[in-house]
């Protein structure tokens, strides 16, 4: 462990730290006038529970946006050091400024998720994340600096180069988004390149939604123990928490981020097991605090036990989707994730897949299953494949046979529905 007695701090001193740390967040929002409006002017004294923090209003990553850039930043005296900002793909991105302190905070939860996955000073740790206003770059970078490791920031893309360096350099690990492993392991069949003839054995992913099955996937190509890391750019970046080898739930630091689940689209605090909305309030970022932060993600509590491992914060589910992730067709309701568990339990597929949305001239419109197949994929396994899609999640998608490499490769997170109709919305 990292920080041992941070990580096994019994139940009871652990709500006493956070609600100290949640009263000083409070404290701090109230430094800036427009934080304060929006929670109604609570102050510290009105907190006399953890569970008073149910009657504050919740944050939407909207407010966040109408807020940019700097509307809701609560830095005080302290000198804002660095930016990171969300992508702003759909009107303004949100942008988190971060003082000094909210660096070796980002530091901390970021050497203990990497300790976690038993990265220590005797590994190389390849950092397959980009490095600029996208967060993970440089968290993986701070946390493995941190354990002493030797660290190779080669950022996002460049394949070749990357498995070159695997090799030469003699990796040990890898950290990055979810989805790029496939990539690489696209490129090391075109080129020959033998995985399991590197020192290769630990993978460190996330910033995207992924199923056990790709999961599984991954570490059969690569010859690794892959962890699921979650975070985004709202919460610091990063390091909210991780799964350790138990594999009993990802455990969330605590003592820094208290979690909540809530029912998706309204208020209510759903009880531990029951799956919802995730709601995140920070207790020690300074630049930008979070209270009450809807994260749009969907997990449960599993646990509030201690784990097998000996570390004592709560775990949750990996993460089985976004709210704003659904797909609504024709009445029914589902997540790419759950075409995409569908799709990995069948052999002659690849990973790849996309759900297009077009007008059909005479249906009005149709929804289309793109597919990479090979030809162990036969007529027998389609139709196999369209009855589970079927009897699953009440789908009846056409489906498109393409050729390995032929759905466009995302240079981020990958793209899995693209809607083409001249109206959209139906």
């Amino acid at each position: 462990m990292y920080q041992a007695a941070e990580e096994t701090r019994e139940r009871e001193a652990l709500e006493a730290l956070q609600l100290a740390r949640l009263r000083e967040t409070l404290a701090r929002t109230a430094t800036n006038p427009d934080y304060r409006r929006h929670l109604s002017g609570a102050r510290p004294d009105d907190l006399r529970g953890l569970d008073d923090l149910r009657t504050l209003p919740f944050l939407t990553r909207d407010r966040l946006k109408d807020a940019y850039p700097y509307g809701l930043a609560c830095a005080g005296p302290d000198p804002v050091v660095r930016v990171h900002m969300s992508s702003g793909t759909t009107g303004s991105p949100v942008v988190n400024p971060y003082t000094a302190a909210d660096l070796l905070q980002w530091r901390q939860v970021m050497a203990r998720s990497l300790a976690v996955a038993g990265v220590t000073a005797r590994d190389v740790v390849s950092i397959t994340a980009s490095f600029g206003l996208f967060t993970g770059g440089f968290g993986f970078h701070y946390g493995a600096e941190a354990l002493g490791a030797l660290v190779v920031p080669v950022g996002a893309s460049r394949t070749l180069l990357q498995l070159q360096l695997i090799r030469d350099l003699q990796v040990t690990v890898i950290a990055g988004t979810a989805t790029y492993p496939l990539r690489m392991l696209e490129v090391a069949r075109e080129e020959g390149f033998d995985f399991r003839a590197t020192r290769l054995r630990t993978a460190i992913l996330g910033a995207e939604m992924w199923s056990d099955e790709l999961r599984e996937r991954i570490e059969a190509g690569l010859g690794v123990r892959a962890h699921d890391i979650i975070g985004m750019t709202e919460t610091g970046g990063p390091g909210l928490g991780i799964d350790c080898p138990a594999r009993d739930g990802i455990h969330v630091w605590e003592d820094h981020y208290l979690p909540e689940i809530v029912e998706p689209g309204g208020e209510r605090v759903l009880p531990d097991g029951s799956p919802g909305e995730l709601v995140i309030t920070t207790l020690t970022r300074q630049g930008l605090p979070l209270v009450r932060y809807r994260t749009h993600d969907l997990t449960r509590v599993r646990s509030r036990d201690r784990c097998a491992c000996g570390r004592t914060a709560l775990r949750l589910d990996r993460l089985q989707g976004r709210t704003d992730d659904l797909v609504a067709w024709r009445g029914v309701k589902f997540y790419p994730r759950q075409v995409e568990q569908v799709l990995l339990r069948h052999g002659g597929l690849d990973h790849e897949y996309q759900l297009l949305m077009e007008d059909d001239p005479e249906r009005g419109d149709r929804l289309v299953l793109c597919v990479e197949a090979t030809p162990e994929f036969g007529a027998e396994a389609e139709r196999r494949l369209r009855r589970e899609l079927q009897d699953l999640l009440s789908l009846g998608p056409d489906i498109r046979r393409l050729a390995p490499g032929e759905i466009p490769r995302a240079p981020g997170k990958a793209v899995r529905v693209v809607d083409r109709r001249a109206r959209r919305g139906r």
